[in-house]
């Protein structure tokens, strides 16, 4: 089986999961505003950090009663903060079918070691039946599978007069797909996926209900200076309105602003999943006229338009184990780095051998469409140096 090597490659071959490519026409020039050598806490850097989250509420129409912090830690740090400081009132529902949510059970059960907790899990390509899920616990879930590209389509699911809380990682879904607010009590995200923006900071969006909870719960446990969203009893607002936790890198905000402004004037949110959509679509596509590759998801409806997943369904593959599977992957992932097509689109290292290629909104549809036949040569390379080893 032989491909002929494609002749015209991606333009940006940035395809990786996260951190996430640069909004088309990035330069590091658009950063010399950052106040670098300036304390965060000076008048220059609160208003850099306001703007921040004032443009992160126009352009994904947060409502206007809802909290929107910068914290440490990336995704990761505002899932954690969330569950450390909400969860235990309740009892909980967690929901999991990649690496990410397993980790967030992880945390519930053996970290706070909370007792009165239902965990629904399904397998990678799947989602869990979410007509069992009861919106009188509190509910955690990810958005979109980062790293099974498998995603809720919707928040239909969610009870409008719900008892328990909704803390949803959205860090795969946000700018791309579009969020329900009103079932959402707790959102977070990292700068680095959907925005293209630099590693290490999160966010954490609080709704009303969440802040309630926060003004009248105290958690059993202690809580880490970083995971201290209370003051007094009550929740501190200035974390709401720029006043980090800790010292933020003031170059990763700019950018992240820089990331904004981009969005803003291509048309924000709506441009912004219209252009995921596309890039997904490309993939969706090829994958239709091509035997030997197939999406994870098993639904095309939960199918995500950001962290593409699609496994290998060639029979030869088929019958090989799972870290022969794996090694074929990693083959091809090797074969277009080196050729400079794309990089880092091997399966996160939880999940079954498959391609993982981001088509978020920072992703050119003509770099997309210019990976498919690079795929194709490299499976085709891949299996002729499997045939020579057999």
């Amino acid at each position: 089986m032989t491909t002929a090597k494609p002749g015209v490659r991606p333009a940006v071959p940035h395809f990786s999961s996260g951190p996430c490519a640069k909004r088309p026409g990035w330069n590091l020039q658009n950063l010399k505003d950052a106040p670098l050598g300036r304390s965060h806490r000076a008048k220059v850097g609160k208003a850099k950090l306001k703007r921040a989250i004032d443009l992160t509420r126009e352009i994904l129409g947060v409502p206007a009663d809802y909290r929107i912090g910068i914290v440490p830690a990336s995704d990761t740090g505002a899932v954690e903060m969330a569950m450390w400081s909400l969860l235990g009132a309740r009892p909980v529902t967690m929901l999991a079918w990649e690496s990410f949510g397993e980790g967030w059970v992880t945390d519930v059960e053996k970290q706070l070691k909370l007792k009165d907790v239902t965990v629904l899990k399904s397998p990678y390509g799947e989602l869990p039946d979410l007509s069992k899920v009861d919106c009188d616990t509190d509910v955690v879930f990810t958005w979109n599978g980062t790293t099974s590209g498998v995603r809720v389509p919707n928040a239909d699911w969610i009870a409008a007069d719900r008892k328990g809380l909704t803390i949803c990682d959205a860090t795969s879904a946000a700018f791309a797909q579009k969020l329900d607010f009103p079932k959402l009590d707790v959102v977070t995200f990292s700068w680095q996926k959907a925005m293209g923006g630099e590693a290490a900071h999160g966010m954490l969006i609080l709704s009303p209900r969440a802040v309630e909870r926060l003004d009248t719960y105290k958690p059993a446990w202690p809580l880490p200076k970083i995971f201290r969203m209370t003051k007094g009893g009550k929740i501190n607002e200035g974390i709401f309105i720029g006043e980090t936790i800790n010292t933020p890198s003031m170059l990763c905000v700019e950018d992240y602003i820089d990331a904004l402004e981009w969005a803003q004037s291509i048309g924000g949110l709506a441009k912004l999943q219209a252009r995921a959509d596309a890039n997904a679509k490309v993939l969706t596509d090829w994958v239709a006229r091509t035997p030997w590759i197939e999406n994870l998801s098993a639904n095309p409806a939960a199918a995500s338009n950001t962290s593409v997943c699609l496994k290998l369904v060639d029979a030869d593959l088929a019958r090989l184990p799972a870290d022969q599977q794996i090694a074929f992957v990693k083959k091809m992932e090797q074969l277009l780095d080196k050729e400079g097509a794309a990089y880092e689109i091997a399966n996160h290292r939880d999940a079954p051998a498959s391609l993982r290629i981001w088509c978020g909104c920072t992703v050119e549809k003509g770099d997309v469409e210019a990976l498919t036949p690079w795929l194709d040569w490299a499976f085709a390379e891949a299996k002729a140096s499997l045939a020579k080893a057999a």
